[in-house]
């Protein structure tokens, strides 16, 4: 059973209710089709014996704020990114300690399980079906969307519970704990707009000054949807931003010519701030283009050392039954031979059980070789003769 938060004074209860618990199961329903912004509909809120439904389109919820970032309280989600992005927005604030179970699971062997799967394959327990496309932002909700939105937080305090065990007899709790801490720490605020042109299906065919027209209006058209909390293709498609980019219009005749681009985009003045950051663009200095970072881009002579370090890396991640993404992903060995500081080989848990490795073999003072029977086999390289 759960109760229906929906007024001021019930949320005062239930923040009462539930100011001694150390524990809390969190998850949300939200909607982000038709705005910029994810469009909060739903909190669930699971702790040791009872399940709260907290209506954000009732009631203001910030004030669950000091619940969640009591640092003696752990906040348990599953798959916790989007979530903290909606928190962090209708609350001013994130958790200050989270346990993510399918972050954890992945430590335990699972690789990125749905929260019913792992729910059934660790408790025994098939949890309430129901359709995760359903329409959280009608009232009333259904029973069977209540039900269905209850079992998302039903078992997390119990799963937490399972895999902590099975992570304390493994010794991987703290490299869970780490990665938890990672995901809770990672930068969420807004997408910096000079930057919002690298996601164009077609940005990087650009060339030359189509480029900075690209950073310049695909910016404006960033700005002008937060601004309105629409999507950006609703401001602005991306078709007529590259023909914007490609052959940029000198007035409102030429860019209401523009393929895609008709009479709705330009409504309110938008055609002329549009034209105002055409000509920003082509004004933009060469130092100030945000040019698109290339993840395959390793100079030649590098290429060889990152075949190997993904082979080693894939060697572990099995020897120690990790999904190989949690390890190490392509960028995360990239950044590490790039040696840029921004690798997560160089911390932590990453760092013991395969950065030291990688740096050992990049250093040139270790070899890897294959054995049958074996697989790939890192050894100490002999010194080499002197002249």
């Amino acid at each position: 059973m759960h109760i229906w938060i929906d007024t001021p004074a019930a949320l005062t209860d239930l923040i009462a209710r539930l100011s001694s618990e150390p524990r809390l199961g969190i998850d949300t329903e939200f909607h982000r089709e038709r705005t910029y912004y994810a469009q909060l509909a739903l909190v669930q809120i699971s702790w040791s014996d009872g399940i709260a439904l907290v209506d954000p389109l009732a009631l203001d919820i910030a004030p669950l704020g000091p619940l969640f970032d009591d640092p003696g309280r752990t906040i348990i989600f599953h798959a916790a990114e989007q979530d903290l992005e909606v928190i962090q927005r209708a609350c001013g604030t994130i958790p200050a300690r989270i346990f993510d179970t399918q972050v954890a699971a992945g430590f335990a062997g699972f690789s990125t399980p749905s929260l019913a799967s792992l729910v059934e394959r660790l408790l025994g327990v098939r949890p309430a079906k129901g359709d995760r496309l359903s329409d959280w932002m009608q009232r009333p909700l259904d029973e069977a969307q209540c039900t269905y939105a209850a079992a998302d937080v039903e078992f997390l305090l119990a799963l937490t519970d399972e895999l902590v065990s099975r992570l304390e007899r493994s010794g991987r709790l703290a490299w869970a704990a780490d990665e938890c801490e990672l995901l809770r720490t990672k930068g969420r605020g807004s997408a910096n707009p000079d930057r919002a042109w690298w996601k164009i299906k077609d940005a990087r065919s650009l060339r030359g000054r189509a480029r900075c027209v690209a950073q310049s209006v695909a910016a404006w058209r960033e700005r002008q949807a937060m601004t309105i909390d629409q999507p950006v293709r609703w401001v602005l498609p991306d078709l007529a931003l590259v023909a914007i980019a490609q052959r940029p219009p000198r007035g409102l005749d030429e860019l209401r010519a523009i393929r895609g681009l008709d009479g709705r985009y330009l409504r309110v003045g938008a055609g002329r701030a549009l034209l105002d950051a055409v000509k920003e663009g082509q004004a933009l200095p060469d130092e100030r283009l945000e040019v698109p970072v290339v993840e395959d881009d390793i100079d030649r002579p590098l290429r060889p050392a990152l075949a190997l370090m993904t082979a080693w890396a894939t060697q572990r991640a099995g020897e120690l039954d990790l999904d190989p993404t949690l390890l190490a992903t392509r960028a995360d060995l990239q950044g590490f031979l790039r040696d840029d500081g921004g690798s997560r080989l160089h911390l932590g848990w990453r760092n013991e059980i395969l950065g030291a490795d990688l740096q050992a073999l990049v250093d040139g003072a270790v070899a890897i070789s294959f054995e049958r029977g074996r697989g790939l086999v890192m050894a100490p390289r002999p010194p080499a003769p002197s002249s």
